[in-house]
């Protein structure tokens, strides 16, 4: 799934970068809250590759039916 495209303006790609280092700041804080310093990093750090996987994985509309990255 692409992240812009072409069609979105640039404070909405502005305002999608904000909430994504919102988020993962918050995921940061809570994983280290409940996990403690070492846990915390590298759960933090799974959720975020999990997070990032399925980006990758999720077809966008733009892709032909059927194809696989």
């Amino acid at each position: 799934m692409p992240y812009y495209t072409a069609d979105q303006p640039r404070w909405e790609r502005n305002g999608k970068i904000l909430a994504d280092i919102l988020c993962a700041l918050l995921l940061a804080v809570f994983s280290i809250v409940f996990f403690g310093w070492l846990g915390g990093l590298v759960a933090f750090a799974v959720v975020e590759a999990c997070l990032l996987a399925i980006d990758w994985v999720v077809p966008s509309k733009g892709d032909a039916a059927g194809v696989v990255r």
